[in-house]
């Protein structure tokens, strides 16, 4: 497969939470055929859509750029599998997590099945994303 442009959000709002989206960003960009071309800066950001007794805990989010080999449902396996790595638990729909990484994008790439959908649905939704996708964008110089 020529490689394609993947855009990827991360966020955590359990401590350490700069030390988990910097464990993220390094197992992402060790996935096979697959290397950091670009990153936003780290940003907090209030929690959104989550359960009230969680409210008070913030986000540090970044959205990072790879371009990679990976067939689209492999580097989202590969992601969930980090995840899974950095403890995240999902017992609470919306509660606290140790990281969350979404694909927002894959190369322009449209797919609507139940274990991918791409574009991410919400992702446009999320004032932060906008943000650092546009600094991220600054950054790679496109």
């Amino acid at each position: 497969m020529e490689p394609v442009r993947a855009v990827v959000s991360l966020g955590s709002n359990i401590e350490p939470r700069a030390e988990y989206l910097s464990r993220a960003l390094e197992m992402l960009s060790a996935m096979p055929t697959t290397r950091l071309v670009a990153e936003s800066p780290v940003e907090e950001t209030e929690p959104v859509d989550v359960p009230q007794e969680f409210a008070y805990l913030k986000f540090l989010n970044q959205v990072v750029v790879f371009e990679t080999g990976l067939e689209p449902r492999e580097f989202s396996r590969r992601m969930h599998a980090i995840e899974d790595a950095l403890g995240r638990v999902r017992t609470v729909l919306n509660g606290p997590r140790t990281i969350d990484i979404d694909l927002i994008d894959f190369g322009g790439l449209h797919m609507d099945d139940p274990e991918l959908t791409l574009p991410h649905p919400r992702a446009l939704d999320r004032d932060f994303i906008r943000r650092l996708l546009i600094s991220t964008l600054r950054f790679d110089g496109r």
